[in-house]
């Protein structure tokens, strides 16, 4: 399967060369990464509307920065980079707007997700994110990326341009303060 996956990113890489080929390749892009990117976005925004429009404005800024793309990297660990910087942008101006520090609970997401028509979690699902909001950003990234994605630390790594061993502490904590979370009213 990493194989295939392999040769087909490859494939599509040589095809976004060729200006010939580049906006049906462009299409397979979206086709092969928009579940997943919208996942990861919808994980760090909570909001199906909001994680809709990061998704178009990620692979609006993915076209428009094709040719900039050398190909060091993977072109989903591209992509990664590019969403999860839109996010991060997304939230410091949400946060701007809502006059809530960096360092304090996004509860505003928290308050958008109750009235998301698209989620269908129960309870125990908000206190989970209502857990998760508590993290600081680099622990909720991390947190999401492996707990729901079960991301590669290595493949984490190269999206985040962190080690290896930063990310692995930085999950440990995460895990630690959502099970104290979840487990100081038993």
């Amino acid at each position: 399967m990493e194989r295939m996956q392999q040769y087909t990113e490859d494939e599509i890489v040589e095809q976004l060369r060729d200006p010939a080929r580049q906006r049906d390749a462009f299409a397979r892009v979206v086709s092969l990464y928009g579940e997943k990117l919208y996942w990861q976005i919808r994980k760090m925004v909570l909001s199906h509307d909001d994680a809709n429009d990061l998704l178009q404005n990620t692979f609006l800024k993915a076209w428009t920065n094709i040719d900039y793309f050398r190909g060091e990297a993977k072109l989903s660990t591209w992509l990664y980079k590019i969403a999860i910087n839109e996010c991060i942008t997304f939230l410091n101006r949400q946060r701007n707007m809502n006059n809530v520090s960096i360092d304090d609970t996004d509860i505003f997401l928290l308050e958008r997700l109750k009235g998301d028509e698209y989620f269908d979690g129960d309870e125990a699902q908000m206190k989970l994110q209502k857990a998760i909001l508590t993290l600081p950003e680099k622990q909720r990234l991390v947190f999401t990326m492996k707990y729901f994605d079960e991301m590669k630390y290595e493949d984490m790594s190269e999206v985040l341009g962190t080690s290896v061993g930063a990310l692995k502490a930085s999950y440990h904590h995460a895990v630690k303060k959502v099970e104290e979370f979840l487990t100081k009213d038993i």
